[in-house]
């Protein structure tokens, strides 16, 4: 008998235990807590990822390994599935073929579980982007759903949240998307494997959406809660053992250590305790800690305070605190007894609490309530100054201004027309549109600070919109196309060089698969929010699983992910699209019923800046430029360079000194003007905007040598060479 209770005392010794962990970790000190065991983990996977996997085949192979159904070796599972395939729908399936991998509307193909494009920068299909680690099966379809949306709450099957949104391809309401039940855990240890491995390339903040303010770092709730509540399953554990043996064919040498044990991310970011599969950090304490006391609050100003308290003792040894704001969890420290609370509203009382924790999260009670009151702001902000506008139209005209001072902060800015408000906007500017032709109108912009005080209206401006009609072209063209090397992202730009606002109604696009005889059937044109085109700017239609993250910047209509694959913006470079007007059409990209196979293959080609019109005959030596696959930079703007139009525009402008021999430029001109200045590489080194009233520019971080300076007016440049010595 006493042997048995030795024995088991041995079993409980925290030094002991720690053989419980896998012999992968026999390097790391698993002593360390918070930030410290984040950077050792770090440093692990890192050393150990010694085999760099290639996007294809590599991920294929490796997939169809770790991702095997454990009751059907023919069969993977699909992260996001949820039906085993006897329903009419394929998107839901749970499984599928192991050989059934590709990109048709039936396939599995390779979910980036951290999107690509929510990488900084994007992921691409190497390194971070061909991470096997975060690539898991997923049916085409509903990869195709899940997009670039950031993961939010839910409950039950895969779907858009209801409860999380955020600005992103459908705009700043965007809902989010819950992976199911069955996958957030999964998802959840993905996203810290990735966040370890890869830094501020794969913050959690990018790819989730919470609150980091509970953690050290960038790392949120909501996957901390997503561990907890969906443990580790036998298939997780799978990977790891694969991916650590390099001797298997697509092995990258490392482990996520949090499929090993996701108490990891307890001991480095807090939360609840999520389960301890080594049984390392699990004792059989369980006395808590006793309750902090004199919790205080000082520097009280509008929108924060300090908290401060005597720190709690324990058994063992306290590890963090935890503080509540009204109720409401709302910061959490380690060894800290003090932190400032932000976000708050002035003039509000709020009750402060803390409670203290210990290493196997016993926790106190909370302290006695203490009242802290932010304090009363009734300033107004400054008025807007430099008010003006530009880009005037037939329509629209853009409205700019400079920003507002306040002894707090500024909200926002309301923007009003001929009396009324027309926009509430954070930005600098603002374009109004939806105006009639040849009418003059009056506009001011008045800022508003967080305590909702008003400023006084700021200068007012008469604006005149034109008449319309006088532009290059008679009508809208196609100015790019884009068809990358694999995936989706795929983007038709068309441009209105007419000077007229275009209405959208009656425009469709239509694709010629593989050069055939046939259309595909009409995508109009007017079927999303955006139901024009002004003067001088651009409509993109893309792919609905577009996730670059310029495309999703700038996409304005989204085919329908549920026909062919996104037709038809399902092109793979054999197939010419063309624009219809009323059914007749109008202009095309490739030659329809032609023989000029894979015209468009992994490029991108974009219509010459001396192109003013739309054409029937495909010229793509006359009328295009082709640029390398995966060229996205050119979409969301199209540049024309016709004599007539510069003339009017850059008549006045003027850049000196040239050469420069300080740290900064000037301008004279009339109008408001984008500044991109590259290196000799074409590298863009600055962007930037300049007007009549702001006309110095800024190029202290530029190194002495030859720059070009592009000057972009309303979609239209000229370009000059700047010499810095």
């Amino acid at each position: 008998m006493i042997k048995k209770l030795f024995t088991l005392s041995l079993l409980l010794s925290f030094t002991y235990t720690f053989s419980q962990a896998e012999s992968y970790y026999n390097d790391v000190d698993l002593n360390l807590t918070g930030i410290a065991l984040k950077d050792a983990l770090a440093t692990k996977i890192a050393n150990t990822h010694t085999n760099f996997l290639t996007y294809t085949p590599d991920v294929w192979i490796a997939s169809k390994v770790t991702d095997v159904n454990p009751v059907n070796p023919n069969e993977v599972l699909l992260i996001y599935g949820y039906e085993n395939g006897s329903d009419q729908s394929l998107d839901n399936d749970r499984e599928r073929g192991i050989n059934d991998n590709g990109g048709s509307q039936s396939n599995w193909n390779r979910e980036h579980v951290f999107a690509r494009s929510l990488g900084n920068p994007n992921l691409g299909t190497v390194g971070p982007g061909a991470d096997a680690h975060h690539l898991r099966p997923s049916d085409a379809s509903r990869n195709s759903s899940r997009s670039n949306r950031k993961f939010g709450r839910g409950s039950g099957i895969s779907g858009f949240s209801t409860l999380d949104f955020h600005n992103g391809n459908d705009g700043p309401n965007t809902a989010a998307w819950y992976p199911g039940d069955e996958w957030k855990g999964d998802v959840a240890r993905m996203m810290m494997y990735m966040y370890l491995r890869y830094g501020n390339v794969c913050l959690p903040t990018a790819v989730g959406v919470g609150s980091a303010d509970n953690t050290p770092d960038d790392m949120i709730d909501l996957f901390l809660v997503w561990n907890v509540e969906d443990p580790v399953s036998d298939f997780e554990k799978v990977r790891n053992t694969y991916h650590e043996n390099t001797a298997n064919s697509a092995a990258q040498g490392n482990r996520n250590p949090f499929i090993d044990n996701p108490f990891l991310a307890t001991r480095i970011w807090g939360g609840d305790s999520a389960q301890d599969t080594w049984g390392i950090y699990t004792t059989n304490d369980t006395e808590a800690p006793s309750v902090p006391s004199d919790v205080t609050i000082s520097n009280q100003n509008f929108t924060s305070f300090d908290v401060t308290w005597m720190a709690s003792t324990d058994n063992e040894a306290v590890t963090g605190y935890d503080i509540f704001v009204n109720g409401t969890l709302t910061k959490q420290t380690t060894s800290n007894t003090n932190t400032t609370i932000t976000e708050l509203n002035p003039n509000t009382t709020y009750s402060i609490t803390v409670l203290a924790k210990d290493l196997v999260n016993n926790k106190s009670t909370q302290s006695t309530p203490v009242n802290g009151t932010t304090s009363q702001d009734s300033t107004a902000p400054t008025a807007p100054t430099n008010v003006t506008t530009s880009n005037i139209s037939d329509s629209s005209f853009k409205i700019t201004w400079s920003a507002s001072t306040d002894n707090n902060m500024i909200k926002n800015y309301e923007v009003y027309l001929d009396g009324n408000l027309n926009a509430t906007v954070t930005a600098l500017s603002y374009t109004i549109s939806g105006l009639e032709k040849i009418t003059n109108y009056t506009s001011y912009v008045l800022a508003v600070d967080t305590s909702g005080n008003k400023s006084v209206e700021s200068s007012t401006v008469n604006t005149t919109t034109s008449a319309g009609g006088t532009g290059a072209a008679s009508e809208l063209f196609i100015s790019e196309y884009v068809e990358p090397q694999g995936g989706n992202n795929k983007a038709i730009e068309i441009v209105n060089l007419t000077g007229s606002t275009i209405d959208l109604s009656g425009y469709d696009l239509r694709r010629n698969p593989s050069g055939g005889s046939s259309w595909s059937d009409a995508f109009f044109l007017d079927s999303g929010s955006v139901k024009s085109i002004l003067p001088n700017d651009v409509f993109v239609i893309t792919n609905p699983g577009a996730d670059n993250s310029i495309l999703v910047a700038e996409s304005d209509l989204k085919t329908n992910a549920s026909i062919d694959n996104g037709a038809p913006l399902s092109f793979n470079g054999d197939d010419p699209v063309g624009l219809f007007k009323n059914g007749v059409l109008i202009d095309i990209v490739g030659e329809f019923n032609g023989s000029n196979g894979d015209f468009a293959k992994d490029k991108t080609l974009r219509r010459n800046s001396d192109v003013t019109g739309p054409t029937t005959t495909y010229n793509e030596q006359g009328e295009w430029t082709s640029f390398p696959e995966n060229t996205f930079n050119g979409i969301g703007s199209h540049e024309t360079t016709t004599a007539s139009i510069n003339d009017v525009l850059f008549n006045n402008f003027k850049m000196f000194p040239n050469p420069v021999e300080g740290n900064s430029v000037l301008f004279s001109t009339d109008k408001v003007a984008r500044i991109e200045i590259y290196n000799v590489l074409g590298k863009l080194m600055i962007k930037d905007q300049i007007s009549s009233t702001n006309k110095e520019l800024d190029i202290s971080n530029l190194n002495k040598g030859i720059y070009i300076v592009k000057i972009v007016v309303n979609n239209n440049f000229i370009s000059k060479k700047l010499i810095k010595k």
